[in-house]
């Protein structure tokens, strides 16, 4: 009877493992379900907001967000910098984003003001202005601010910085 007992143990080990083994393997599978149905089950969703965008391209929605609209590249801008020694440059390409094809041909039409605006605000711009992540997304949002008061409305949804040079 002594060995009987001896063996009991291991086997009630054995189970055991096999019982965490069963539920890890099943709490990996419902992980795996709820990712699934999370990130891989949303793309149909995409497919039903292209009537949206369709809506959007027609000017009807006002509530367009950034990736939904027409994209105008801005001819590459380069600026000395505000430096005390003035040696220090940015040159910069940007592609904006808009909310028509009327807003495309406006933003063409006014392209002297555009370029004049932003070289204006480009050159008064410091070394130390543009230096961090959170400087360069400001500097997207006074872009789009910027264009946004030339063409008059919420016409530009974003800026998107094609080439980034600083020396």
């Amino acid at each position: 009877m002594a060995e009987d007992s001896g063996q009991e143990p291991k086997k009630k080990g054995g189970a055991i493992k096999w019982i965490i083994l069963i539920l890890l393997l099943g709490a990996l599978g419902g992980g795996g379900f709820f990712a699934y149905q999370k990130f891989f089950a949303a793309q149909p969703d995409d497919a039903v907001e292209e009537p949206k965008e369709e809506q959007a391209a027609e000017g009807e929605d006002p509530g367009t967000l950034p990736g939904d609209g027409f994209t105008v590249t801005l001819p590459t801008f380069v600026v000395n910098l505000a430096d005390p020694l003035g040696r220090r440059y940015l040159k910069l390409g940007i592609d904006v984003e808009v909310v028509s094809e009327e807003t495309v041909a406006e933003l063409s039409k006014k392209e002297p003001m555009v370029k004049d605006t932003l070289i204006l605000l480009l050159s008064s711009k410091t070394y130390q202005d543009l230096s961090t992540m959170e400087s360069k997304i400001l500097l997207k949002k006074e872009i789009v601010d910027r264009l946004n008061q030339i063409l008059g409305g919420s016409k530009v949804l974003q800026v998107y910085f094609t080439d980034m040079v600083i020396q």
